[in-house]
């Protein structure tokens, strides 16, 4: 009887163990099996001088292979940017702009951020910043520090939060105290609807 209480004991004490620390590796991975996707978000801008948030949605889509990212803002005007491989388009009230990201290191470190998380591609976030994992699974956060001031800008931080395998909000904090979270939720289903274009 003492045994068996001893072991039910165990039992429970292991039951209440907190779940083991998630690995970057291992997110990555996870992550990484993604080879497209396609999500919905919603943006609010905290700017000094302002009293209330600026507000934008729209979507976002992204490939693996080749590489591509897409945000497209839909609300309060319409406007997109696109980056594919080194470089970027940026398109606003019929004005399109294009530059290569490796002649904007400022834009190149805040686009690796997004593009490296949502393909997994722990090379590309290690080479821009310094990473702190935190959670389990099921939820984890990723604080993301650049490694050169002088390449990062004006960006302080990128703190990303997941579920499991997917980026749920995206959060920049900049050196002047400005920040912008972006909440994002994924668009599930070969049935969905792609952008607007």
């Amino acid at each position: 009887m003492r045994t068996r209480r001893g072991l039910l004991a165990l039992l429970l004490a292991g039951c209440s163990l907190p779940a083991l620390a998630l690995e970057l590796n291992e997110l990555m991975t996870l992550l990484g099996r993604h080879t497209s996707g396609q999500a919905r978000f919603s943006e609010q801008r905290f700017v000094k001088g302002f009293d209330e948030p600026l507000l934008a949605s729209g979507t976002l889509s992204f490939t693996a292979t080749p590489p591509r990212f897409e945000r497209r803002t839909l609300e309060p005007r319409a406007e997109s940017m696109v980056v594919e491989g080194n470089t970027v388009t940026l398109s606003r009230g019929g004005r399109t702009r294009t530059l290569a990201l490796d002649a904007a290191p400022e834009a190149l470190v805040a686009v690796e951020a997004m593009r490296g998380t949502l393909t997994g591609n722990v090379q590309a976030l290690q080479r821009h910043f310094r990473t702190s994992l935190q959670g389990s699974l099921e939820r984890w956060t990723l604080d993301l520090t650049p490694l050169s001031a002088n390449a990062a800008g004006q960006l302080r931080f990128v703190r990303i939060v997941g579920l499991r395998d997917e980026v749920r909000s995206i959060e920049t904090q900049l050196l002047d105290g400005d920040r912008t979270v972006i909440t994002i939720e994924p668009v599930r289903g070969t049935g969905a609807a792609a952008p607007a274009r």
